[in-house]
């Protein structure tokens, strides 16, 4: 398998910040194409002969708008731990409910954007559920929870112009921890 030819912008690119634009049906066969590169690049990268062959670091989702495209769509790519991935697709998502619990990543949220290490924690809700559309704009529900739900509503964020690291109080970046739950 070939590297897709994907390229990720750093934190400091302005265009990580801009409110990405609702995505229009039906998608064209190269916003289709770009979805499916994404995809096997986050799966690339969190297989570890292929992440080390291409100097890749493992990534969980990627936004349309870490790529350059302002657009309302991300991927997310779950090792199943048997040599398959579980591929989700997320166009125009939109939250429907979400848990009280919040919970956060005991070592720290990360972003194929953000190429250092950042102390602190990101509150995030324990269960999602959402509606969006997959690639040939057919809607969906879908409901989420745990690791899955926080790479969700980070690639979200993205959508939002909103990084990781805008999350994270810069006073007390361990803040309210008692009160959220690690995973």
């Amino acid at each position: 398998m070939e590297l897709p030819n994907i390229k990720i912008l750093d934190e400091k690119d302005a265009r990580l910040h801009k409110v990405s634009e609702e995505v229009t049906f039906p998608l064209d066969e190269k916003t289709k194409q770009t979805i499916y590169d994404c995809l096997d690049y986050l799966e690339m990268s969190q297989i570890e002969e292929i992440a080390k062959k291409y100097d890749l670091r493992a990534g969980m989702g990627l936004s349309f708008c870490q790529i350059g495209i302002n657009k309302r769509i991300f991927v997310v790519s779950e090792d199943n731990g048997d040599g398959t991935f579980g591929r989700y697709i997320v166009i125009n998502p939109q939250i429907i409910s979400h848990s009280e619990e919040l919970i956060y990543v005991g070592e720290g949220e990360g972003c194929l954007s953000v190429n250092r290490e950042v102390d602190g924690i990101v509150p995030r809700y324990a269960r999602l559920r959402l509606k969006a559309y997959n690639e040939f704009g057919e809607e969906y529900e879908i409901r989420v929870r745990e690791d899955i739900a926080i790479a969700f509503q980070h690639e979200l964020d993205h959508l939002d112009g909103i990084l990781f690291t805008d999350r994270i109080d810069k006073k007390n970046p361990f803040k309210n921890r008692e009160k959220m739950r690690e995973i």
